[in-house]
């Protein structure tokens, strides 16, 4: 039974059901005469069910048990958006505006020699001199393997340098074994074994320069090498190129360009790369502050695109000015015209070729293997 309340919550014992006052109650239930349902009254307590807090609420999963996928998949290449009409012309009109700009050089140039103080000026520095330390003429064949070797490691650690621009989530991983800190991705270790071989071969090339006296051909001996210089340059723009005759010596412009990339270039790609790699001193704070590593990344790029665009030059310069002989200066270790550098040409391609290739995590990682650990994502 119900009785009148006063507000305040009780429970039936019999039932177990809380009971709830809904405010002051004069009177019982009725029921309705007509329906036949009783009603209770307005001022009649309500019976809610009690519910036991040993039983967990009811939930909706939404979570399962799984495990981390071995491999991730590879993100979808991104279709590249071809150029519009508009910047096709564009890049049309570019082209024709330098060919229009190279034109007007060469024509301005060939006017500029052809008065008579600018022939003088030929005439005095032909582009070319000859140096006041004797050096044999011709080169050995240790500067041909030299420049093979070179040219081969060149080649790759332009490649991987690009790669490690350009590699946001590697797949592969080395980590040297004194050092787990060390982790570096296998694109990255590549690129620095490949640096480290380079340097080697170039240590070797400057020693031998030296012990046999070719670095004359590189190094400039007489303050003539400017005027001479800015003559070749003039030769070269006019289309009447100097006389060439590598295998006793360069022209000037040559030997400013050897010079540079042998002594200011090379030092600096290593240096700057130096910085950046992970044998850099981590604990030495004065000097990484007196050379910081936001110097390095902003030098080593432009370095890289010296190096091409001294190899795209030097390559033009061989095949336009005697393919053949040059050829044979270079990979025969002979002065005449005959096919034999050019095969051997030929063949160091195929190898540098298979390099390219080959240059790979799946041939890549048995190498590094045995120099650290080799892991994957």
């Amino acid at each position: 039974m119900v009785g009148p309340s006063t507000g305040s919550g009780t429970q039936d014992a019999d039932t177990g059901t809380q009971v709830v006052d809904a405010g002051p109650s004069t009177g019982s239930g009725t029921q309705l005469a007509d329906a036949g349902v009783p009603v209770a009254d307005a001022g009649a307590a309500v019976a809610i069910p009690a519910r036991s807090i040993d039983v967990p609420l009811a939930w909706t999963r939404t979570v399962w048990n799984g495990r981390a996928p071995r491999q991730l998949a590879a993100p979808a290449a991104s279709a590249r958006r071809r150029p519009t009409w508009t910047q096709a012309i564009a890049g049309l009109m570019g082209a024709a505006a330098l060919g229009v700009l190279a034109g007007a050089a060469v024509a301005l140039v060939r006017t500029l020699l052809s008065f008579p103080f600018m022939q003088d000026f030929l005439a005095a520095f032909p582009g070319e001199y000859e140096s006041p330390i004797a050096v044999e003429p011709g080169f050995a064949p240790w500067i041909g393997w030299q420049h093979f070797f070179n040219v081969f490691l060149m080649v790759l650690i332009i490649r991987s340098g690009l790669r490690v621009r350009t590699e946001k989530r590697p797949t592969a991983f080395w980590t040297p074994r004194n050092n787990p800190k060390g982790k570096i991705s296998l694109t990255l270790w590549f690129h620095q074994a490949l640096d480290i071989l380079w340097l080697v071969n170039g240590v070797i090339f400057i020693v031998l320069l030296i012990v046999t006296g070719h670095w004359v051909r590189i190094v400039p001996t007489s303050w003539e090498v400017f005027p001479n210089a800015l003559s070749a340059a003039l030769q070269y723009v006019s289309f009447d190129w100097p006389h060439e005759n590598g295998w006793n010596n360069y022209n000037s412009l040559q030997q400013l360009a050897y010079f540079a990339t042998v002594f200011i270039a090379a030092p600096l790609a290593a240096i700057t790369g130096f910085r950046m790699s992970g044998l850099w001193p981590k604990r030495a704070e004065r000097l990484s502050k007196a050379y910081p590593v936001e110097w390095a990344r902003a030098l080593h790029f432009p370095i890289m695109l010296y190096f091409v665009a001294f190899i795209i030059a030097h390559v033009a310069l061989v095949m336009l000015t005697g393919f053949l002989r040059n050829l044979n200066h270079m990979y025969a270790s002979q002065d005449a015209v005959t096919w034999t550098g050019f095969w051997v040409f030929v063949a160091s391609l195929v190898v540098i070729a298979a390099g390219w290739f080959a240059a790979r995590p799946l041939v890549i990682a048995p190498i590094a293997k045995a120099f650290g650990q080799v892991s994957s994502r």
